[in-house]
């Protein structure tokens, strides 16, 4: 779930560098030319814009344990110049820590960005959000729950903040707030995959296989030739009429 286009919106409030766009333009066609670039800027002198379009071509490239150190250092960098793009640049390297597997890294980078108050509102809240998943990562399923929670508040109509909030909901056997929770979800999304398969999730856990049948069908047609919806026929597969791609 670690979006590209969170990546490399997320210090969009700084001033255009030439030579950033020049990067992101070399991203989107030859990955390879991109980190050659950036390498190369950095050993000369680019500093942190440099840096980060090292980290935007790995992540690219799904190198994410390098992409995760460049963002690092370049919101480091920031925030010893003061320079008001480091809180951005801890939510890059902490999406590109999630992806990597260091759950500890991003929670870090998490907090290091919601502890600057320079982020508000509902960008606050995907970082609320972010936190969370990173701390379900590390099996802090309370703390996971506080954060998700501050999450719904500051952003209400974020349908993956109700997905997620379901989920941690029913890996903490708290069926009826996971019943609410996804409910809210397939109202906001009600085409997507991922919110269909939790559905039949909870719902098979609720003791309503029926309602769980119906909802991973769903899933699996919302989704014939992907992950989730190989997910939702594996679990079809009890009733012995898995759907077909």
């Amino acid at each position: 779930m670690i979006p590209l286009l969170l990546l490399a919106g997320a210090a969009a409030s700084a001033p255009v560098n030439p030579k950033l766009m020049e990067c992101q333009v070399l991203i989107k066609t030859d990955v390879a030319k991109a980190i050659s670039f950036a390498s190369q800027w950095q050993i000369d002198g680019g500093g942190i814009s440099a840096r980060e379009c090292l980290g935007l071509a790995y992540a690219k490239a799904g190198r994410w344990q390098p992409a995760m150190t460049a963002f690092e250092q370049a919101a480091q960098i920031a925030d010893r110049n003061q320079d008001p793009r480091a809180p951005r640049l801890w939510i890059q390297s902490g999406n590109a820590a999630l992806a990597a597997g260091d759950a500890n890294k991003a929670r870090i980078a998490f907090e290091t960005a919601l502890g600057s108050g320079k982020i508000t509102g509902t960008e606050a809240g995907e970082v609320w959000l972010d936190r969370g998943r990173a701390l379900v990562a590390l099996r802090d399923l309370k703390g996971a729950r506080t954060c998700i929670d501050q999450a719904l508040k500051l952003s209400p109509t974020n349908p993956l903040a109700w997905l997620l909030s379901a989920t941690l909901a029913r890996r903490m056997e708290d069926l009826k707030r996971a019943q609410n929770d996804i409910g809210e979800a397939i109202k906001l999304a009600p085409n997507d995959p991922a919110v269909a398969l939790e559905a039949g999730n909870i719902a098979i856990m609720s003791g309503a296989p029926e309602a769980a049948k119906t909802a991973w069908e769903a899933a699996a047609k919302l989704d014939p030739s992907g992950p989730i919806g190989a997910s939702a026929r594996r679990a079809l597969s009890q009733f012995g009429d898995a759907a077909k791609p």
